[in-house]
C-alpha cells in the first residue's frame, strides 16, 4: 500500500465531503498541518466540524477555513486570538462546543482507543455540564463526556518513513499524536520522508499502522503568533 501522496491536493482527493468532522493538530500555530489546511480550503467543502485546540488566527491556520465560512462548528478549549471566529459565532453564524483543554484532550485519545466515553470531574456544577449526565463516585460528582472519533485527522509531525510512521518534535507533540489514533483516515503532513528502518523505533511516537496517508510539506515559513521583543540596553 503506497502511502506517500505528491501534494496536499492529491492527499485529500476521494475523501472530503461536506459536513464532515476533521481533526486538526496544533497547539497555536505550532505543529500545524498547514499545508493540508490549504488544500482542504481549495477544495471548496462546506459545513466542516473541526476539531482543534484552537482555532488559528486571522489569516493562519483554521483562521483560512473561517475567512471562507467553510466551518459550521468547533470543538476547542481556547479561541482567543482569532477576531473572525468571535465575529461569526457573535452573529450566531458558528456553533462552538468549549471544552476544558483536559477533558479535549482525553476526548480524542479516547475515541482513538475506542472508548465511547468516561466521567470526569473536570465542569461538575458549571455550564460545561449542562445536559450531561451525572453520577456519584467514592463521594465525588462526576459528569460523562464522550469520546471523539473524526472521519479525517489532519497532522503535522517532523519525520516520517513510507510506512507511515511518525515522529513529532518538541511543541508540535501536542494534540497531533492522539488525533492520529482518532481519525477514520490519517493525512501526516512532515517535514521530511524516509525510507522504513531509517527511524530509530524507540524514537516513534505514532506508528504507521493509524496513518493512511503521508506528504511532505517542506519547505516552512515560520509563523509566529505574537511576538514579543525588548529593547535592547
Amino acid at each position: 500500500m503506497n502511502k506517500v501522496y505528491p501534494n496536499a491536493k492529491a492527499a485529500l482527493e476521494g475523501i472530503v465531503r461536506d459536513n464532515m468532522m476533521v481533526m486538526c493538530g496544533g497547539f497555536g500555530l505550532c505543529g500545524l498541518p498547514e499545508k493540508l489546511i490549504d488544500a482542504l480550503m481549495e477544495s471548496g467543502v462546506k459545513g466542516l466540524t473541526c476539531v482543534s485546540n484552537n482555532a488559528g488566527v486571522d489569516g493562519a491556520g483554521l483562521g483560512k477555513l473561517l475567512e471562507t465560512r467553510q466551518v459550521k462548528k468547533m470543538i476547542s478549549s481556547y479561541v482567543g486570538e482569532n477576531k473572525i471566529f468571535a465575529k461569526q459565532y457573535l452573529a450566531g453564524e458558528l456553533e462552538l462546543e468549549f471544552n476544558p483543554q483536559g477533558t479535549m484532550a482525553e476526548r480524542i485519545r479516547a475515541g482513538g482507543a475506542g472508548i465511547p466515553a468516561f466521567f470526569t470531574k473536570t465542569g461538575v456544577g458549571t455550564l460545561i455540564a449542562e445536559g450531561k449526565e451525572e453520577r456519584v463516585f467514592n463521594g465525588e460528582r462526576y459528569i460523562m463526556e464522550t469520546g471523539l472519533v473524526a472521519d479525517i485527522s489532519l497532522v503535522k509531525a517532523w519525520k516520517a518513513d513510507t510506512a507511515g510512521n511518525l515522529i513529532y518534535r518538541k511543541t508540535a507533540r501536542n494534540f497531533n499524536p492522539a488525533m492520529a489514533t482518532a481519525g477514520k483516515i490519517t493525512i501526516a503532513e512532515v517535514e521530511e520522508i524516509v525510507e522504513p528502518g531509517q527511524l530509530d523505533p524507540d524514537n516513534i511516537h505514532t506508528p504507521g499502522i493509524y496513518v493512511q496517508r503521508v506528504i511532505c510539506g517542506a519547505p516552512y515559513n515560520k509563523i509566529i503568533e505574537n511576538r514579543t521583543v525588548r529593547k535592547r540596553a
